[in-house]
């Protein structure tokens, strides 16, 4: 796996994936205050969510379970002091579909944090990772 990350200003800086996907990442600078992007740690996150999030639906769906959607709604804390990485993340998981089990569901979920997701494996080194879920039936209502 490869990627970029470029310099263009102030605290302003491109991305690139290997993959050829570009995006704006940066921080608050200047009297202004604007930010031009996400975040590098606000990426990390959604990373998590992104990583946790596609082995549900793939693990839910080889299930053949009748998923819709997928949230994952992240809420962190990071360290005081340098380096500030997380210290507590919780991942709120809202899965809808028709008649979805669930027992399948939170099976899904924690065979992607405990098992799958590399990025949570990699931020349970440094951060406590607590999780809850929803389930939402469809069935019948227009989707």
């Amino acid at each position: 796996m490869k990627a970029r990350v470029k310099w263009v200003e102030d605290r302003t800086f491109v991305g690139e994936s290997g993959s050829g996907h570009k995006l704006v990442l940066g921080t608050a600078h200047g009297p202004e205050g604007r930010t031009p992007g996400p975040s590098p740690m606000e990426l990390v996150l959604i990373g998590t969510g992104g990583c946790s999030a596609y082995d549900v639906v793939h693990i839910l769906e080889k299930g053949r379970e009748a998923v819709e959607d997928c949230v994952v709604e992240l809420d962190a804390e990071r360290a005081e002091t340098e380096p500030r990485v997380f210290t507590r993340i919780h991942m709120r998981f809202i899965v809808k579909g028709r008649a979805l089990s669930r027992d399948k569901v939170k099976r899904a979920i924690n065979l992607s944090i405990e098992k799958y997701c590399s990025a949570s494996a990699m931020l349970a080194k440094t951060a406590t990772i607590t999780h809850d879920f929803e389930v939402v039936d469809t069935t019948g209502s227009r989707q």
